[in-house]
C-alpha cells in the first residue's frame, strides 16, 4: 500500500514513487517541535511530557540534547542559526546562545506571564513571531497547571531592535502552528481549538504580513478529521500541515493536493536533510521521515 493519497494530480509531482515512510525513533510520550540543523546534519525534537529535547543523527542512536527542557514544544532557528524554543514550563520563548547559555526572548505581556508559547518562526528582519495558547497551563502533563494571566490566546511579534512584544493576532481561539510563505508576505496560523470543543475552529488561516503586523485572516484550509498542529511551506509555496492521520499538502491557493499517511497522530513536521527535501514528522511516540520532491522554505 502506498504511503500517500493523491487528491490532485499536482501532488504526484511532489512525490518520489520509490520511497517509503521510515520510522526513525520511538520512545517519546508526545513528540513535537522538530528543527533541522543543516550545519551539523542533525535534528532536534521535543518530547514534551518527558521534559526533554532529543537529538537525531543519521545512523546513530537518538540522544538527549537537553533535560530538563522546561517542557519545550515548538522550535526554530534564528538568522544566526541559534535554537529558539517555546517552553511551556517557563511560559517563555528562549534562545540558546553559542556557548550554551539560554536567554529569554519573551515571557511577559501587559504585566502578566504568557500562557504557554507553542510555536515560533523568525522572519528575515530578525523579528520573532510566536503563538501562545493555554495548552501548557491546562494540566501538569505538558507544563504546570496554572491560571492564565492574559486576556486571550494571542500571536505575538518580538521586535528585533527593541525587544518589544506586540500582539499581532487576537481573534484565534487556540493559535498553534505558524509558517511563513517563501516570500514572507503571508503568515499561516493554525487554530486547533477543536482539541477541547468539537464546535470550535479546526482550520488554518492566512494573514498578510504588513511590516510589523498582520491583516486579513481568511480561512485557508479546514482540517477534518483531526485538527491542524504544526505546518511548513516549501519553496513553491505549498503548505504542509500536520493533522490526525498524516500530513496534508495544500497549494498556495488552498487546493487540497494530497496526504502523506502516518500510522500515528501527527503533531509537527519540518524539512531537512542535505537537500532540504526530507520531511521529518513527529507523531505521538515516534519520529518519522519521508523524502519528497519539494524543498523546505524555512531559513536558515
Amino acid at each position: 500500500m502506498a504511503d500517500w493519497e493523491v487528491y490532485d494530480r499536482r501532488f504526484r509531482d511532489l512525490l518520489l514513487p520509490t520511497v517509503k515512510l521510515e520510522r526513525l525513533y520511538t520512545g517519546a510520550l508526545w513528540a513535537e517541535g522538530p528543527v533541522w540543523f543543516s550545519d551539523g546534519q542533525y535534528l532536534l525534537f521535543s518530547d514534551i511530557p518527558n521534559d526533554r529535547i532529543l537529538r537525531w543523527v543519521e545512523g546513530a542512536p537518538v540522544t538527549v540534547f537537553r533535560s530538563p527542557s522546561r517542557f519545550a514544544n515548538g522550535a526554530t532557528r534564528d538568522l544566526q542559526g541559534r535554537l529558539v524554543s517555546c517552553e511551556h514550563g517557563s511560559r517563555s520563548v528562549t534562545r540558546t546562545e553559542p556557548d550554551g547559555r539560554v536567554t529569554t526572548v519573551a515571557d511577559r505581556h501587559a504585566g502578566g506571564r504568557l500562557n504557554s508559547p507553542n510555536d515560533v518562526v523568525v522572519a528575515r528582519d530578525g523579528s520573532v513571531w510566536f503563538s501562545d495558547p493555554p495548552y501548557g497551563i491546562l494540566s501538569d502533563y505538558e507544563g504546570h497547571k496554572a491560571p492564565s494571566e492574559q486576556k486571550g490566546n494571542y500571536v505575538y511579534r518580538v521586535d528585533p531592535q527593541s525587544g518589544a512584544i506586540a500582539v499581532v493576532a487576537d481573534d484565534l481561539a487556540k493559535p498553534n502552528g505558524l509558517a511563513f510563505s517563501p516570500d514572507q508576505e503571508t503568515l499561516y496560523i493554525a487554530d486547533s481549538a477543536a482539541s477541547h470543543d468539537d464546535a470550535a475552529p479546526r482550520h488554518v488561516r492566512k494573514f498578510r504580513v504588513t511590516g510589523g503586523g498582520l491583516r486579513g485572516g481568511e480561512e485557508f484550509a479546514k482540517i477534518d478529521p483531526g485538527l491542524p498542529d504544526g505546518l511548513r511551506t516549501d519553496t513553491d509555496g505549498n503548505v504542509w500541515i500536520s493533522c490526525a492521520n498524516g500530513v496534508l499538502c495544500f497549494s498556495s491557493t488552498g487546493e487540497r493536493l494530497g496526504r502523506i499517511l502516518v500510522p500515528d497522530v501527527v503533531a509537527n513536521l519540518t524539512f531537512g536533510g542535505p537537500g532540504r527535501n526530507r520531511l521529518f514528522i513527529t507523531a505521538q511516540a515516534s519520529l518519522y521521515s519521508i523524502y519528497v520532491n519539494a524543498r523546505g522554505a524555512q531559513e536558515p
